[in-house]
C-alpha cells in the first residue's frame, strides 16, 4: 500500500516587513501580495494540489489567525488547523504536528513548507517535491530543498553539499555537509563562485517515522511532550494539554534541534523561481517590471520618467507618478509609504514599529 502524503503549512509568522500592505495583526502569508487574487497562503496550497488531497492538509498557526486560515483554506478540515498557544520557532511546531499527523496516519510522508514564500515554476516544483516525496517513503531520509543561489545573498541561511556522489536512488540528491548561517556579503560571494552552496529554502521532506524518531534521538525532552498527548489528540482534551504544555518547549528551529545534528540528511538541488519575499526588493525582483524596471501591482497606475520602482497600490482608484527612480510606493487603509528601496531595512523605523 503506498504512503499517503501529506502538506504541513507553518502560518503562525507575525512577519509586518511588508508594511504597510501587512502588519502584526494581518501578515503578510494571508494578504494578495503579487495582486493575482490569492494571499500566500492560498497560492501555497495551490502549488501542492497534484501532490496531496486537501484532507491531508495541514496547517500550524497562532491562535488570533485561525479564522483567517478557515477563511481562505474552506477546503482544509477544521480539525487540521492546529493552534500554537505561543510562539517557540519551528522544532515544536513541527514535532506537535508530526506526532498529530503519526496519531492517524503511521506511515506518512510529509512535505513542511513555508506559508509565505512564492514559486514561479510551478511545475517543475512539482516534479522535484514529488521525487523527493518517492525517495522518502523508500529510505529514512530527510531532505531539504536547495535553491541554487542567483546572487550573494545575505539574507539567507545557506546548505553545503557533497557533490561528488548522489543517492543510489535518486541522481538529484546529494548528502549535506554542513548548514551555514546568513553570511556577510564577502562570504555569500564566495558561496556562489562554488557550485555546491545553496539557498536554505526551510522546505523539508520526510516520513513521519523518520522524524518523530530524530526528534525522540536529538530532543528527547521535546518529544516527551507530544508522545505523552498520543491518547489524546483529535479529542477535545487535546487544545487545552497542548496550552499547557507548548509553552514549555524549547524556543528552537527545526534546523538546530534536527537538521544540523542528524545523519541522514540530504539536499536535493532546484531551481524553480523560489522566493521568500522578506522584502519589497525581492518582490520587485520577482514580479514581471516594464522596460524602465518597474514592477506595478494595482488596477491603473500611470508612471512618468520613472525607473527601477516597486509600485503596489491596489487600493487605490488611480495613481500618477512622476521621477521617480529606486523607490517603494506602497498603500494600505488610510496609510501611504514613499520609500527609497535602498532604505528599506528602516521600514520598521519610519512606521513606529520599533
Amino acid at each position: 500500500m503506498p504512503k499517503i502524503n501529506h502538506l504541513v503549512i507553518m502560518a503562525g509568522g507575525v512577519g509586518s516587513r511588508f508594511w504597510p500592505m501587512s502588519t502584526a495583526d494581518n501578515p503578510k502569508q494571508f494578504i494578495d501580495v503579487l495582486g493575482v487574487g490569492k494571499s500566500l497562503l492560498q497560492l501555497t496550497v495551490e502549488r501542492f494540489e497534484t501532490i496531496c488531497e486537501p484532507s491531508h492538509v495541514w496547517v500550524v498557526t497562532n491562535q488570533k489567525y485561525v479564522d483567517t486560515v478557515r477563511e481562505q483554506l474552506p477546503s482544509v478540515p477544521p480539525g487540521n488547523i492546529l493552534c500554537e498557544p505561543c510562539r517557540r520557532n519551528t522544532a515544536p511546531c513541527i514535532a506537535y504536528v508530526s506526532w498529530k499527523i503519526k496519531s492517524q496516519d503511521p506511515k506518512a510522508n510529509i512535505v513542511v513548507s513555508p506559508s509565505d514564500h512564492v514559486v514561479m515554476d510551478v511545475t517543475e516544483f512539482r516534479r522535484v517535491v514529488n521525487d523527493c516525496l518517492k525517495f522518502t517513503s523508500e529510505t529514512d531520509a530527510i531532505v531539504t530543498l536547495g535553491m541554487k543561489p542567483s546572487r550573494p545573498e545575505t539574507g539567507y541561511g545557506y546548505i553545503q553539499a557533497d557533490l561528488t556522489t548522489s543517492s543510489l536512488r535518486n541522481k538529484e540528491i546529494f548528502r549535506v555537509d554542513s548548514f551555514r548561517e546568513k553570511p556577510d556579503l564577502q562570504t555569500a560571494q564566495q558561496y556562489i563562485q562554488k557550485n555546491n552552496y545553496f539557498w536554505n529554502a526551510g522546505i523539508f521532506i520526510w516520513n513521519v517515522n523518520t522524524i518523530v524518531n530524530a526528534f525522540r534521538v536529538y530532543q528527547p525532552s521535546m518529544s516527551k511532550v507530544f508522545e505523552s498527548l498520543l491518547p489524546i489528540y483529535g479529542t477535545e482534551k487535546e487544545q487545552a494539554e497542548i496550552d499547557r504544555l507548548f509553552p514549555e518547549c524549547e524556543n528552537i528551529s527545526v534546523d538546530y534541534a534536527i537538521m544540523e545534528k542528524a545523519e541522514e540528511i540530504f539536499v536535493c538541488p532546484a531551481d524553480f523561481g523560489w522566493s521568500d519575499l522578506g522584502t519589497w526588493g525581492s518582490l520587485l525582483a520577482q514580479t514581471k517590471k516594464d522596460l524602465y524596471g518597474n514592477s506595478c501591482i494595482g488596477n491603473d497606475i500611470n508612471l512618468f520618467e520613472t525607473h527601477n520602482c516597486m509600485i503596489h497600490t491596489v487600493q487605490e482608484k488611480k495613481v500618477v507618478i512622476q521621477g521617480l527612480d529606486g523607490y517603494i510606493v506602497a498603500e494600505n487603509d488610510d496609510t501611504l509609504l514613499i520609500c527609497k528601496l535602498s532604505e528599506e531595512q528602516r521600514i520598521k523605523q519610519f512606521s513606529g514599529q520599533d
